[in-house]
């Protein structure tokens, strides 16, 4: 009987020492300034300014709090992240801030289950560039006269990497030029990107399949602190 009190005892105070751990910190949503109000979201996330690598990580909201879906590393721009709103085109930098995805865009035929309106890549596809085009930082097919070929990129030229894609909606809705344009998710390549968030093809896949625009899915891109934390997004 000694023992069988003795036991519970040491089972008690266990229980009561687990009790009186502090909690975790919570899921890396919960933590950000907005998440753009939808029920999926996708972070993006570098342990600092100068990196070129991290993690995309993409989340579902369940009741009041959010649950990943999914991780997978990620490469971002060759000289690494900056602010959005201050970005200058042109610098291989990724832009931090909280965006919305428009639409997908491939040259392989959608991922079955995508739901994401999708674009296929043909031999006229383009994405304009050129800061003195009317279609600035916009698909374009064919390519307007306006926006000069070594200004714009010619998408099907990107076997690899737009192989599947998310465009990232940075500096789209009302284009600001010489911000940047053309700033996707999209597969990886040999290395850093030129400004886009890039990760594994079958990590794009997932995201395709998953990404629900009925749930209004945003991608918000930073560091883990600093100026450009991603929870100031």
């Amino acid at each position: 009987m000694r023992r069988l009190l003795v036991t519970a005892s040491v089972l008690l105070a266990l229980a009561g020492s687990l009790a009186a751990r502090p909690a975790g910190p919570p899921p890396l949503p919960e933590r950000l300034a907005d998440t753009g109000g939808g029920t999926q979201l996708i972070t993006a996330q570098a342990p600092r300014a100068d990196s070129t690598t991290g993690t995309l990580t993409w989340w579902d909201r369940r009741g009041s709090g959010w649950v990943a879906a999914g991780s997978a590393p990620a490469r971002f721009g060759a000289n690494g992240l900056t602010e959005g709103a201050t970005r200058v085109q042109g610098t291989n930098t990724t832009p931090t801030g909280l965006y919305d995805l428009p639409y997908a865009f491939g040259i392989e035929a959608a991922a079955p289950g995508t739901r994401h309106p999708y674009r296929r890549v043909g031999e006229g596809s383009w994405w304009c560039q050129d800061n003195l085009s009317r279609s600035y930082n916009r698909w374009v097919d064919p390519r307007p006269a306006d926006c000069r070929p070594e200004e714009a990129e010619h998408l099907v030229g990107y076997s690899t990497q737009y192989a599947g894609a998310l465009v990232i909606g940075f500096n789209y809705h009302r284009p600001v030029r010489g911000r940047g344009a053309g700033i996707f998710l999209h597969v990886d390549g040999k290395g850093a990107t030129a400004g886009c968030v890039s990760v594994p093809a079958a990590a794009m896949n997932r995201v395709l399949r998953w990404a629900d625009p009925a749930r209004r899915p945003h991608i918000a891109i930073g560091t883990a602190s600093g100026r450009t934390a991603i929870t100031r997004y």
